[in-house]
């Protein structure tokens, strides 16, 4: 009886010490998903403050931008208002209408009043602003290019339309003699 007590004492010790086994193996798995887990963790957490400091740089960016744009749009309102009488201006000192090609950066200026037979008698011509450097593309009537290359050369050396379009109304003016 006594060595089945024996026995059966020497089971359960046996039995113990794989309880205790698995569990210390469970124990150290837990800590290695504890470590791996808190690893992943300070990961994130250094990536959440890199991404809180880029964002806060693109809002900074972004106010910036704004506050420009803003600026720039107070500027347009500001001019906007000495537009209207410019453009008035324009028109009736030079019988000069200004009409949009359809193309981003050109501009057809057509003229009345240039011929002394027929009041009625468009001239027109067609500039590209594309460039630093301006373009006369298409011109009716046809000009003779010595005087457009002059007309050009001195808005281009001055950057001034004033005078530019007083040159080109004469040279039509010419032209339709």
């Amino acid at each position: 009886m006594r060595k089945r007590d024996i026995e059966i004492t020497t089971l359960k010790a046996q039995s113990h010490a794989q309880s205790l086994a698995k569990e210390t193996a469970e124990t150290a798995e837990m800590h290695s998903a504890i470590t791996s887990l808190t690893e992943h963790r300070t990961h994130l957490t250094t990536h959440r403050d890199s991404l809180k400091s880029e964002l806060s740089s693109l809002q900074a960016t972004l106010i910036a931008r704004r506050d420009v744009q803003a600026r720039h749009a107070k500027y347009l309102t500001s001019q906007s208002r000495f537009n209207g009488p410019e453009l008035h201006f324009w028109e009736d000192y030079l019988c000069l209408r200004i009409e949009g090609v359809g193309r981003e950066d050109r501009l057809k200026f057509v003229f009345t009043h240039v011929s002394e037979a027929d009041w009625e008698r468009e001239a027109w011509f067609e500039l590209d602003t594309s460039c630093r450097e301006y373009k006369v593309l298409r011109t009716n009537p046809k000009l003779d290019d010595g005087e457009l290359a002059s007309c050009l050369e001195r808005l281009n050396e001055s950057r001034d339309l004033g005078p530019f379009f007083k040159g080109m109304r004469e040279a039509f003016m010419r032209t339709l003699k």
